[in-house]
């Protein structure tokens, strides 16, 4: 009887410690976890987010909902707590949303640099040109045809701001405000013929189907950087901050940094890690 009830005895602690391996196992704590990103179409189009992301989600046992949009577009998904983190490039806009109070723990991340292609031809001469603003008051003399994002991205607001140095634009029909995402305008670039501005990665990524060729770089007033935001928790509710600031801290981490260093298009390196830079 006594060995009985010690065998009773054992097999209950048995029991129990199966049952709470399997409760363990199954319970929501490893769920996936989602985490929403609004982004701009740059890390999108150039594939950046297709090679990063997977090596993320792996580690952190989560799925990143993407929503790729113009810089303008992403703020203020970032804003109404659409998502939890945002990742863009335009430096005075990131500024003013953490000012406000709706992004904290900015960190820079990476940085290229912003080119203006064109037709081969080069009707406006300005083919080797590695002053932006002169460039693009041949460009608006010439009245060659010049497309614009139109979408308040950072690109857009980087054209804008060269527009506005050199005092004028191109008029008329020569100047097409797309209101559209960088692959599609270099695509509308290609078709018309016109000039256009862009960042590196993209322009690589759709060199070979457009045709078009880089007239204008190398000018310090083309540096591209990018930064993260985390959405301010106390500003909307239902965000996964917690999820937001692992992929923070993993995209500005040795890992995260080195992978972003190694990425390439047709064997070109588009982006540089600038987190340690940055410190």
């Amino acid at each position: 009887m006594l060995n009985l009830k010690k065998h009773l005895g054992l097999s209950g602690i048995l029991l129990g410690f199966l049952s709470t391996l399997l409760m363990t196992v199954s319970a929501p704590a490893l769920a996936q976890q989602v985490i929403r990103l609004s982004t701009t179409t740059s890390t999108e189009n150039s594939g950046l987010l297709q090679y990063l992301l997977p090596k993320f989600e792996a580690r952190a046992n989560a799925k990143v909902n993407v929503i790729a949009v113009g810089t303008g577009k992403a703020l203020e998904l970032a804003k109404n707590g659409d998502v939890d983190v945002t990742l863009v490039h335009a430096r005075t806009l990131e500024d003013k949303f953490v000012a406000e109070g709706h992004g904290v723990n900015r960190r820079d991340v990476m940085y290229n640099d912003f080119i203006i292609v064109g037709p081969e031809s080069d009707p406006a001469g300005v083919k080797g040109s590695r002053d932006v603003i002169a460039a693009m008051k041949k460009i608006a003399a010439s009245g060659s045809k010049f497309i614009s994002r139109g979408d308040n991205s950072g690109t857009d607001v980087m054209e804008k701001g060269y527009w506005k140095q050199v005092g004028t634009q191109p008029h008329g029909s020569a100047y097409v405000s797309a209101g559209l995402g960088m692959g599609e305008v270099l695509n509308m670039a290609a078709e018309l013929r016109a000039y256009t501005l862009t960042d590196r990665a993209t322009y690589i990524a759709y060199r070979a189907k457009t045709g078009l060729q880089i007239a204008v770089e190398g000018d310090a007033k083309m540096f591209n950087p990018y930064g993260i935001i985390a959405v301010n928790p106390e500003k909307a509710k239902g965000l996964n901050y917690k999820g937001a600031m692992q992929l923070v801290e993993w995209i500005t981490s040795d890992e995260g940094q080195k992978l972003i260093g190694a990425f390439k298009v047709e064997g070109q390196q588009v982006f540089f890690p600038s987190y340690k830079a940055a410190q």
